[in-house]
């Protein structure tokens, strides 16, 4: 499997722009990025560090997640906060995104940052709901470190990695959004569950990282399917793109590869395609 691109430091957030390409971040030396379909990458946003979820807004631009979860135009303007952390409650920040139909955002806070150490001891953080008015909400919570977040093909299931658990735990979800009882859906022997995605099939592909090397894929149901391997460890995070969605992009962290700027982007064919991920529709004061 080839690198597409590499040079980085924590590849985070990947998600597909049919526009643009895929898009992603560096958490460690910051910015946003495109790889086209040419294999040309551009900056997309230089951005600080700790970008580690992304979402398409239908406004033309991103929801970023890091300190908080903020809106960023692709136009330059200014940068929009929806959601801001609570240091005194324990909550130093966001970690990966996701989206509904209604194009609600859901989004996991962090008790301790699992990249900078700030000295804190790991606590749990919880997953709270932007609704589309821009209101949040405390969905669930006992989170110990929150990753990946998606939705099952027909919008009635959300899966979210615990790392820290090694657990991608899933919750029945309700017309409004809020989330039933939480249930281990899958424990990973090989690595730790970091970002997801789910196919149009129902399966669920799960990042790896922490010496993973790669992404497992899941039934519905649970049972193991395959294991992708790529050359490098830590496997951080995955997303389906390309014009039919059977391009699944797999990115990683430099741990492991030998330098700090050994994070790349790898591309694997798939037969199945992903689910197409809704545009946040959450309200942006002062934007059209």
């Amino acid at each position: 499997m080839q690198a597409l691109a590499e040079g980085y430091g924590l590849i985070e957030g990947p998600v597909w722009d049919p526009d643009r390409g895929l898009l992603y971040s560096d958490v460690l030396f910051g910015g946003v990025f495109c790889l086209d379909a040419a294999g040309v990458v551009s900056t997309v946003f230089e951005h600080r560090r700790g970008i580690g979820g992304m979402a398409l807004h239908e406004t033309a631009g991103l929801v970023v997640s890091g300190r908080n979860v903020s809106f960023k135009p692709f136009s330059g303007g200014a940068t929009v906060m929806l959601l801001d952390r609570d240091e005194a409650a324990g909550n130093v920040g966001y970690n990966d995104i996701t989206t509904d139909a209604a194009g609600r955002i859901y989004a996991g806070s962090l008790g301790a940052s699992p990249v900078f150490d700030d000295g804190r001891e790991p606590r749990a953080g919880d997953l709270y709901l932007i609704e589309l008015d821009g209101t949040a909400s405390v969905v669930a919570t006992d989170v110990q470190l929150t990753n990946g977040l998606g939705f099952s093909p027909d919008g009635t299931i959300l899966y979210h990695s615990d790392s820290r658990r090694q657990t991608v735990f899933c919750y029945s979800v309700s017309a409004d959004g809020v989330l039933g009882e939480k249930r281990a859906f899958v424990t990973a022997d090989k690595g730790v569950p970091d970002g997801l995605v789910v196919s149009e099939d129902g399966a669920v592909w799960v990042a790896l990282a922490g010496g993973g090397h790669g992404v497992a894929v899941f039934d519905a149901d649970g049972s193991f399917r395959e294991h992708i391997e790529i050359p490098l460890p830590m496997c951080t995070s995955v997303c389906f793109g390309g014009e039919d969605l059977k391009d699944l992009y797999i990115v990683s962290g430099a741990d492991g590869s030998g330098s700090d700027r050994g994070g790349a982007v790898f591309v694997h064919r798939s037969n199945v395609a992903g689910l197409p991920i809704p545009p946040a529709r959450v309200n942006i004061p002062n934007v059209q």
